[in-house]
């Protein structure tokens, strides 16, 4: 297994870092990391590189571009396997190693569980309760959305967050892998999900594949906004970029 992380990073200076140290502190280094600069103008690649990571260029704006751009470089470069996380996200100590784990035990196709951030802002008793609620009665939901059933589907719908997602380079090409859109245009990580559901059914969350993620959109946007954004952007804000 040639495992590779790949982070898509659109001005992302002030978080990357932490990112990368969460990447270095993983107790399974076995692997490659590479971070794609998607036409940041916040001096994002010049911190990548202060950490020693390679960084490639992503110039059309988008996290699916962005992400795509990166899972096809690690494949041209010999990867067999691709994780993928944000660049405001900190990946559990045990996150590769779980991702392996997975991968072994015959998924191509992996997904994980996002948890909040409490180092960016501090967070009420009841907001670690209830985000992780919010988070999961969302992936209950998307089971029955019209969009996520179809007779040709191989498999149930599982929502798989692309900040804590991973898959084989032979399943990503066989899909088409992720549409090279815009953050505001289509969820990439949904559209990859339904995209293999249509191959395999050999995909799955697992509970141990943890990553905690930015709380700053929801700070941004309100709890009504939020949950409007993430589904199918119901809610479009005047800045959609929040950092």
């Amino acid at each position: 297994m040639d495992l590779w992380v790949i982070i898509p990073a659109y001005n992302e200076a002030a978080s990357v870092a932490a990112t990368l140290r969460a990447l270095a502190a993983q107790d399974d280094r076995d692997f490659t990391l590479v971070v794609v600069d998607n036409a940041s103008t916040d001096g994002t690649a010049e911190v990548v590189r202060e950490h020693g990571v390679t960084v490639i260029s992503e110039p059309r704006k988008g996290t699916g571009a962005a992400a795509d751009t990166g899972v096809r470089y690690a494949i041209a470069n010999g990867a067999t396997h691709i994780a993928r996380t944000d660049a405001d996200c900190l990946p559990r100590p045990d996150w590769v190693r779980n991702i392996r784990r997975a991968f072994g035990d015959g998924l191509e196709m992996v997904g994980g569980r996002l948890r909040p951030r409490t180092d960016e802002f501090p967070l009420k008793f009841w907001e670690r309760r209830f985000i992780p609620a919010v988070v999961q009665v969302a992936a209950t939901f998307g089971r029955f959305r019209p969009g996520n059933r179809d007779p040709l589907y191989k498999g149930p719908y599982v929502m798989m967050p692309g900040c804590t997602l991973a898959i084989t380079a032979d399943l990503y090409e066989r899909a088409g892998g992720f549409p090279r859109t815009a953050i505001e245009e289509v969820h990439e990580d949904r559209a990859l999900v339904n995209r293999v559901r249509k191959i395999t059914s050999s995909y799955g969350s697992r509970r141990d594949v943890v990553v905690f993620g930015s709380v700053r959109r929801l700070r941004a946007y309100g709890l009504a906004g939020t949950l409007a954004w993430y589904a199918d952007h119901r809610y479009r804000p005047d800045v959609i970029d929040v950092r």
